[in-house]
This record gives structure tokens, sequence and C-alpha cells, in this order.
């Protein structure tokens, strides 16, 4: 055994009966050790020796539950408390209680107070936004201003007249549709195929048999590219 450990287990009988008498509540071995350990570097038989030396003199009391004994200080050196006593003890209890559950919320808001001001934008970062959001604007104003100058504007006349135009189209292209599916059907596959040289050019850049040019492909197509 090291000097320092030998003086710790010198010393243990007198810091385990300080240590119960300000507790004053029962521990076994275990939890006195595992509580005293790193303060006083007391090791576990030194713990287990002071212990029951100090119940021998009959300074602590010793209690058996099972295979484990129970350590606690001689209630008789404590003065007896009156009822008035212990209603002023849980009187300052509750009063503490309100306490702790007050600065728990302060600390909570105090918390969620700092956590937003980390995430807001720094001075510098929100004059750059403010910045770039400038340069957009001025972006989305000339476009504006080139639009509103433009003479070639679709007219709502030639507008509604591209929308009608293209939904006979689509009409008559599934009337047709149809038609051929139900020739196919009737003509067998092998009748189906043309000679390439038949074959119509390819204008659906997709290669989809579904394409149909949407509203927007169609009335651009129609309107010439003009300003809507």
């Amino acid at each position: 055994m090291s000097k320092g450990r030998a003086e710790a287990a010198a010393g243990a009988p007198g810091i385990l009966l300080r240590y119960l008498q300000e507790q004053n509540r029962p521990y076994s071995a275990q939890d006195v050790f595992g509580n005293l350990q790193r303060e006083h570097g007391l090791g576990k038989a030194a713990v287990v020796k002071a212990l029951e030396q100090l119940a021998q003199q009959g300074k602590i009391k010793e209690k058996t539950y099972g295979k484990q004994k129970i350590y606690f200080a001689d209630q008789d050196q404590f003065d007896m408390v009156s009822d008035a006593d212990l209603q002023g003890l849980d009187a300052k209890i509750v009063a503490l209680t309100a306490n702790v559950q007050s600065l728990q919320q302060s600390c909570r808001h105090m918390e969620a107070e700092l956590k937003e001001l980390t995430s807001a934008l720094t001075t510098p970062e929100m004059q750059k936004e403010i910045q770039e959001l400038k340069k957009e604007c001025a972006g989305y104003t000339e476009r504006l201003k080139n639009i509103k100058a433009a003479t070639n504007h679709v007219t709502p006349e030639e507008k509604e007249q591209v929308y009608r135009e293209r939904q006979r189209y689509c009409k008559e292209w599934r009337k047709r549709k149809r038609m051929v599916s139900v020739w196919e059907l009737q003509a067998g596959p092998e009748k189906c195929q043309p000679p390439e040289k038949q074959l119509p050019p390819i204008t659906d850049l997709s290669g989809s048999a579904e394409y149909f040019p949407s509203e927007k492909e169609w009335f651009c197509f129609s309107a010439g590219n003009r300003a809507v």
C-alpha cells in the first residue's frame, strides 16, 4: 500500500463519520465508496473496514437487509424536531422548489433566445444579402421595362384564337389515333408497317408516340415568339 493510500485509510473513520452525519441518510458500503472515492482516494476495503469499526464503536448504526448492510448516523445525537420545525422545513422546501422551477424556466428562455441569435444572419451577411436582392430586383425591373416597351405584343383575341386552334387539332389528332389503332387491330401487326419511303418525317424530338405539344409550346409556335 502506498503512503498516500495508507494515510487515507487511517483517516477513513473520521471522514466517513462526518459524511454520514452531514448527509443523515442510509448508505451501503458501495454507495459510500462510490461517493468518496474521487474526493478522498479511499479504497473499498478501507471503506468497509472503517464502517464496521464505527458500527462496533456505536458511533453509527448498522442494519442488515439480506446480504447487504446499511449504515447511517445515530439519530440519538440529533435534537428532536417539533411539528412546527417540520412545517417550517416543508415551507422552505416548497419555496426553494418554486425558485428552482423559475430559474429553470428563465434558463430555457435564454437558451431559446441564444439559439435564435446564433442562427440569425450577422450584419455583414445581411448587408451582402441585401445587395444581392437589390441586384436581382434591378434585373427584374429591366426585364419588365423591355417587355413593356415591346411592340409585338399578342392581343387577347389572338391568344384565344391560338388556344381554340390547339384544342381543335388535339381533338382531330386523338380521333385519327383511335382510327389507326382500330385499323392495326383489324389488319394485324405484319401489315401495319408501311415502306420506309412512306414514313412521315420525324418531328417529335421526345420519341414518344403519345407526344403532342403542350399549350405553352403550341402558343409559342403559333404566336411566332411574340411577347404576351
